[in-house]
């Protein structure tokens, strides 16, 4: 595998790998919050997961899985800024596992911080792509649209109205008949 397959492989694991995980941890309960009441005695525990207190947690992880796709289908500049859009995500994944460490007090600390790692690996294939994606290699040339020469008849106005067929067609159906017979 030649080098720059080899970035653009890495870069696209990274993210996919660091979206996944920043997916995983938002869906775990990050915090229980106790109410005690007093009567009836009771103690109610509520149960937080991260996307319930980091709302864009989940969104951002998802941006990030769609960003990885987006290295594989990209070229030149619009990679690059895939790769900008991967850093602001990353950005935004790391603000809120941080946030979600910071203002919980009795918070799971396991999730917020496998968030962050996922943070990380969003952040790097962003970094990568922003800054090396230029000597990556792209899809093969069979995922794109052929580009036949023009002629000067296409380039002349075309007759856009109905042919007889299809003016029978549609006489057959008004007359309640099948036209495909």
């Amino acid at each position: 595998m030649s080098g720059e397959r080899r970035g653009l492989t890495k870069a696209v694991l990274g993210c996919a790998a660091g979206a996944a995980l920043a997916l995983l941890a938002a869906s775990r309960t990050w915090a229980v919050v106790i109410t005690r009441h007093t009567a009836p005695a009771a103690v109610v525990r509520t149960p937080h997961t991260g996307s319930a207190l980091v709302p864009w947690l989940t969104a951002l992880a998802l941006v990030a899985l769609a960003g990885a796709g987006a290295l594989l289908a990209t070229r030149g500049r619009s990679r690059s800024v895939v790769g900008v859009l991967l850093l602001l995500a990353g950005a935004g994944v790391l603000g809120g596992g941080v946030y979600g460490l910071a203002t919980v007090a009795h918070v799971t600390v396991v999730w917020p911080v496998l968030a962050m790692i996922g943070a990380l690996g969003i952040g790097y294939g962003g970094f990568e792509a922003t800054f090396h994606s230029r000597s990556w290699p792209a899809m093969g040339g069979r995922y794109e649209r052929p580009q036949a020469p023009r002629t000067p008849a296409e380039d002349e106005p075309q007759h856009t109205g109905p042919s007889r067929s299809d003016v029978a067609m549609w006489d057959a159906l008004d007359r309640g008949e099948d036209p495909t017979r």
